[in-house]
């Protein structure tokens, strides 16, 4: 058995089932995160009957107790409260965090017990085990190794049987039991590297810094939501916007610059893969995924998304967008200069980084324009930018604005970044999924993977200042969304204009759901937005759904296909009634 799995199953602690007290959840958090810029545990507690705040208190007060008599920081305990809950955070050194996170069930064990009345296991009996936990998962040679790094300005990464140092081409990986006593630390350093997250555009930005790279002559690479690359080469397909493709990218030693995506879910369930990052952008932030975690409000997620800033080295640039109402009040809350960028010179934080001769970007008489605090460079017209479609895409302007400040903060040439601008499209070899236009009987076709309100509002309100003769558009979704929530997924699907909807049914993502009740969902907000029965199309799946547009399709005409499931056989579908 491995040690980490060992560690998993080392001590069972029988927390109370109450519906009015609930330990919703209890992880390690391997690096930067929402609570601090080191590791740790968290643990989320949803109260119904009892005052969250004493609820709180008296968990806290049980872990100071527990993590005191284990020799850990108990002064450093954090606690943040939400609508009907609590978070408690505990810093810990990285070969003490899954005693941490049963330290913090165990409080919560005791916190739990005491407000219900039940009777309790004596606390030296659980310390006893906790203790055991803690000299089994002690290893101080790991705790040196990662101490003697940062002290020489090398990065870390690890998982649960694994410690790598330094990045990529500088890097060096042994497994837990087998860790050196003496590295060659000449060999070992860290490479260029930049986060992106935000709610909307990570990906897009992801795929521009990580192309610009590759037009400098570096061996480039990224993680993300869809695959892991480096230089022309997928490693893998998936999710990979958490630290596991963080880990399998900069593990690759070809790598000599690497970009990673970062998703909400990543930051909250491990935190931050890396702590020594050039570059960290925050595209923007909207309502998605709430409810997790004690994240339940926009201003909520734009914390969780700021968190980049702590990985970051000294100096590093944090890429925000000064669009972005949200954003750009909780930026005020964190220590960190940002670099803004926005669609409008005016804009009060560009007007303000100007006169602070410190680095920005904007919009200006349609040419993307950056400062390095000295002077202002018009880089490129955005009527240059395929990806813009004329200017029409709003949201890929501010990506574009976001990626060519991140290239800069990387040490990137502005000639590779004009170039990748000039050249790179929406299409399923550049920009797989986002925004892909096919020529199909004369009517042009867009394929997007937007699943939000705010990404499908975007991409459709760009896709309505083309000129079509009639609109067409495809929508389903997963059954994890509230009613609320798919009614304004169809309210944003209605700034295309359309003259047509097809409702699809998505039959392996029902999510609890009964088959149709979501497409009666999606059917009643199209109504409700003013279109008639006639023309509201159902589809027994998305391939049938796009089959169903395709075979009506017009010259002159547009479709928008929102696409989440049997995208392979959508794209083999349009591609062979594509024209050149």
């Amino acid at each position: 058995m491995a040690r980490s799995e060992e560690l998993q199953d080392a001590l069972v602690i029988p927390v109370p089932e109450d519906p009015g007290l609930i330990l919703d959840s209890c992880r390690r958090l391997l690096g930067p995160n929402l609570y601090g810029a080191g590791p740790g545990a968290v643990g989320d507690c949803l109260v119904k009957v009892h005052d969250p705040t004493e609820v709180a208190a008296l968990w806290q007060g049980r872990l100071a107790q527990i993590l005191g008599a284990l020799g850990l920081a108990a002064a450093e305990v954090r606690t943040r409260l939400f609508d009907g809950g609590a978070s408690l955070f505990a810093p810990a050194p990285i070969d003490q965090l899954f005693t941490a996170a049963y330290a913090i069930e165990s409080a919560w064990y005791f916190a739990a017990t005491e407000l219900l009345g039940q009777a309790q296991i004596p606390f030296e009996d659980l310390m006893a085990g906790l203790q055991r936990v803690s000299a089994l998962e002690r290893a101080p040679r790991l705790v040196a190794l990662a101490a003697e790094a940062a002290r020489r300005g090398v990065d870390r990464l690890l998982d649960d049987d694994a410690l790598t140092l330094g990045h990529g081409a500088g890097s060096a990986t042994w497994a837990t039991d087998q860790l050196p006593d003496t590295p060659d630390w000449a060999g070992l350093h860290d490479i260029p590297l930049a986060l992106v997250t935000g709610t909307n555009g990570k990906t897009t930005t992801t795929r521009l810094i990580a192309a610009m790279g590759a037009a400098a002559g570096r061996v480039s690479g990224l993680s993300s939501t869809e695959f892991v690359k480096v230089g022309g080469e997928i490693l893998d397909r998936g999710d990979y916007s958490g630290p596991a493709g963080a880990r399998l990218l900069l593990r690759d030693k070809r790598l000599v610059l690497g970009v990673l995506e970062v998703a909400r879910g990543g930051i909250l369930r491990r935190g931050l893969p890396i702590g020594r990052a050039r570059v960290a952008v925050v595209t923007n932030v909207a309502a998605d995924h709430l409810g997790q975690y004690g994240i339940n409000t926009v201003p909520d997620l734009a914390q969780v998304k700021l968190s980049v800033h702590r990985a970051l080295i000294p100096g590093g640039h944090l890429v925000l967008n000064a669009d972005d109402p949200i954003l750009v009040v909780a930026a005020d809350m964190i220590d960190a200069r940002p670099v803004w960028f926005s669609l409008d010179a005016r804009t009060p934080e560009i007007a303000r980084a100007r006169a602070l001769r410190a680095p920005c970007g904007w919009l200006e008489d349609g040419r993307i324009v950056l400062s390095d605090g000295t002077g202002a460079t018009p880089l490129v017209a955005v009527s240059d930018v395929p990806l813009t479609l004329g200017g029409a895409a709003r949201y890929n302007i501010e990506n574009a604005l976001a990626a060519a400040l991140a290239a800069r903060g990387l040490g990137l040439p502005d000639d590779a970044i004009r170039t990748v601008l000039r050249s790179f499209r929406s299409d399923p070899i550049d920009n797989p999924g986002r925004a892909n236009e096919f020529s199909v009987n004369g009517a042009r076709v867009f394929v997007d993977f937007a699943h939000n309100p705010h990404s499908i509002a975007a991409v459709t309100s760009a896709l309505a200042a083309l000129p079509a003769r009639r609109r067409f558009a495809l929508i389903s979704h997963a059954g994890d969304r509230s009613d609320a929530d798919i009614r304004g997924l169809t309210q944003g699907l209605f700034a295309l204009r359309p003259d047509t909807v097809v409702v699809a049914e998505i039959a392996g993502y029902l999510r609890g759901r009964q088959p149709g009740e979501i497409p009666a969902l999606i059917r009643q907000a199209s109504r409700d937005c003013g279109l008639p029965d006639d023309h509201i199309l159902s589809a027994t799946s998305p391939a049938d759904g796009a089959r169903q547009i395709l075979e009506r399709l017009q010259p002159g005409d547009l479709a928008l296909l929102l696409v989440h499931d049997e995208r392979a056989a959508i794209f083999e579908m349009i591609g062979s009634r594509a024209s050149t």
